[in-house]
C-alpha cells in the first residue's frame, strides 16, 4: 500500500515541514495540522507477545487526501523486496523489507509504504523532525570548521555528497531497577601521642536496599544503524512525543525494527543495572575503604513503546574516502569520527610538551633560589 499525501486545493503532493510541525503544500502553500487529522486503522492489537499498548485510531474517511492505494504490483522472495508504483509519477519504487517510508527517485515525491506500518509495526509514538535538511547543512557545515585537529580541507565542508532524513525505530522502556547491598566499611584516622604514632580504624557494617525507576530508556531497533552513533546522539526531549500518525513520515525516509523489546532487553539491562550500581555507590561515601560482601540487582520492563525518532544521515566525501557523521533532528547534536590531520596533533603535542618544559624550567630555577 502505497501512501501520499495530495493537496485538496491544488492536487499536489504535501510532506512534512519541520519548521511549523505541519503537512505542507510547496506549491499552493496550504498547511494542514497533522494532530488534527484522522489517522489511519493501523491494526495493532491490545495486547501482544512483545508489548502492550492502549492505542485506537479510526480509519481514514477523508477522500480527498488520496492516501489509499493497493496497487503495489506484485511481491518478490517473502520478507526480501517490494515492487511499489509512485502514485504521482507512476514510477517502479524497489525498497528492501526494513523500509517504511522513502522518497521516489524520480520525482521525488515522499512515500508511506503504509502496509509495513500495521500492527506490531506500527509505531506508538514519533519525535518529527525540528530541523530542516537547509538547517542540518548549515549547522554540519559549521561544526566541520571547529575541527581543532581536522584537516583543512575538512574544514571547508565543501564535499557533501548527501543529507539525508531518517526516521530511525527505538524502543523507549520503563524500568523498574531493585538493589540491595552489605558492605564493611572502613574509617581511619592517623594521630601522635608522644613518641608514638598511632593509626586507628573503624568498622561498619552498611546495608542499602533501593527501589528506583527509569522512564524512557532508549535503544535503536535497526540493524543497520551504529549503537554506538545512536547512543551518542541522547538526549531528546520526550516532552515533543507524538501519537504516531503517518503523515509525519512525508518526505522522509523511515526504518522499521529489526529486534523487538524482548530481544533488545538484556542491552538495556546492562545500561541500567549500572545506573543503578552508580546510584548505591553514591549512597556510600566518606569511607576509607568499602568492601562489598554482595550486591543483588534486579531489573524488571514495565512498559516499552516502540518510537520513530529523527536523524540526519550526512555522508561526507574526503579524499575519496566517505565519512558517515549523524545529526539529532530534533536538538542538532552532531556525532561521528572526523579524520585527524597528523601535523596538526604534532604541532598541538608539541606545543604542550614545549609548554610544559618551559614551566618545569621555571620551577626548577625558582626552587633552586630558595
Amino acid at each position: 500500500m502505497v501512501v501520499q499525501y495530495k493537496c485538496p486545493n491544488c492536487g499536489a503532493d504535501m510532506a512534512f515541514d519541520s519548521t511549523t510541525g505541519m503537512l505542507h503544500c510547496d506549491s499552493c502553500g496550504r498547511n494542514e495540522n497533522i494532530e488534527n487529522m484522522p489517522k489511519r486503522d493501523d491494526g495493532r492489537q491490545n495486547n501482544h507477545e512483545s508489548h502492550q499498548h492502549s492505542h485506537s485510531s479510526g480509519r481514514e474517511e477523508n477522500a480527498s487526501w488520496n492516501t489509499k492505494d493497493t496497487s503495489y504490483s506484485h511481491q518478490f522472495e517473502e520478507e526480501d523486496v517490494k515492487e511499489y508504483h509512485c502514485k504521482n509519477c507512476g514510477a517502479v519504487l524497489i525498497t528492501d523489507k526494513d523500509t517504511t517510508a522513502t522518497t521516489c527517485s524520480f520525482c521525488g515525491a515522499g512515500v508511506v509504504l503504509g502496509d509495513r506500518l500495521t500492527g506490531n509495526l506500527a509505531p506508538a509514538k514519533v519525535i518529527p523532525f525540528s530541523i530542516n535538511k537547509e538547517q542540518a547543512r548549515e549547522a554540519f557545515v559549521k561544526w566541520c570548521k571547529k575541527g581543532l585537529l581536522t584537516p583543512k580541507g575538512f574544514m571547508t565542508a565543501d564535499r557533501i555528497k548527501n543529507i539525508t532524513g531518517l526516521y530511525v525505530p527505538f524502543w523507549l522502556y520503563d524500568l523498574n531497577g531493585r538493589g540491595e547491598v552489605n558492605a564493611t566499611c572502613t574509617r581511619v584516622r592517623t594521630y601522635e601521642q608522644g613518641d608514638y604514632i598511632y593509626t586507628e580504624t573503624k568498622y561498619y557494617n552498611v546495608y542499602r536496599n533501593v527501589d528506583l525507576n527509569y522512564l524512557k530508556v532508549p535503544a535503536d531497533a535497526s540493524s543497520k544503524m551504529s549503537d554506538e552513533l545512536m547512543d551518542k546522539l541522547e538526549p531528546y526531549n520526550y516532552g515533543n512525543l507524538k501519537d504516531f500518525n503517518m503523515p509525519y513520515l512525508a518526505g522522509y525516509i523511515a526504518e522499521k525494527y529489526n529486534y523487538d523489546n524482548r530481544q533488545l532487553f538484556p542491552r538495556v539491562r546492562q545500561r541500567v543495572e549500572s545506573y543503578v550500581n552508580n546510584f548505591i555507590d553514591s549512597t556510600i561515601r566518606g569511607y576509607a575503604t568499602t568492601t562489598y560482601h554482595n550486591k543483588n540487582i534486579n531489573l524488571r520492563e514495565v512498559h516499552a513503546d516502540y518510537v520513530l525518532l529523527p536523524v540526519w544521515m550526512v555522508c561526507y566525501d574526503y579524499k575519496k574516502s566517505d565519512h558517515i557523521f549523524a545529526m539529532n533532528g530534533q536538538t542538532g547534536k552532531i556525532v561521528g569520527k572526523p579524520p585527524l590531520s597528523i601535523g596538526k596533533i604534532a604541532a598541538w603535542f608539541g606545543g604542550i610538551s614545549g609548554a610544559a618544559f618551559i614551566i618545569m624550567q621555571i620551577l626548577s630555577l625558582v626552587s633552586g633560589g630558595f
